[in-house]
């Protein structure tokens, strides 16, 4: 998989948003580990724009474990300053699973009565309403009843 190719402003824009962000990945000692991959593209996943720290001195082995990562989880390679290397990747669409049977979820509901007087605060209450319920004009909550079809139009 090749890395993925910016225009210098895409890249600069990228830089900028990454200027106030913390490494999230550290490559120590032992280099780039399949463990270390594996830690990038969960980081790249999760966030797209991500800061790795490299605690190598070897420039030569910085500027080769950005130019691997970037291809091995194409990503684009925005910026290697001193040991620290900026990675960008489009965030995937998470797939939502919508169920055919699924019901509206509980509501929490603000039932606001007022006195009949006048002179007293109105009266609030908190009441959580379930999928198959309502709140009536008078502040009750009824369970909804299935509509009835009519058998004319139903041809039964």
């Amino acid at each position: 998989m090749p890395a993925i190719q910016l225009t210098p402003a895409q890249r600069k824009e990228k830089r900028s948003d990454a200027h106030h962000l913390d490494p999230v990945v550290m490559i120590g000692a032992d280099g780039l580990t399949p463990a270390v991959v594996k830690e990038t593209d969960a980081a790249l996943k999760a966030h797209g724009l991500i800061k790795v720290r490299v605690m190598s001195d070897d420039r030569a082995q910085r500027e080769s474990i950005l130019a691997s990562i970037s291809d091995e989880l194409s990503a684009a390679p925005i910026q290697h300053i001193g040991k620290l290397l900026v990675l960008w990747r489009p965030i995937p669409e998470k797939e939502k699973a919508e169920r055919e049977d699924a019901k509206p979820g509980p509501k929490t509901v603000k039932i606001v009565k007022f006195s009949k007087s006048g002179n007293r605060r109105p009266e609030i209450k908190k009441v959580q309403v379930l999928g198959n319920q309502r709140v009536t004009q008078g502040g009750e909550i009824k369970r909804a009843k299935p509509r009835q079809t009519s058998l004319k139009k139903s041809g039964g």
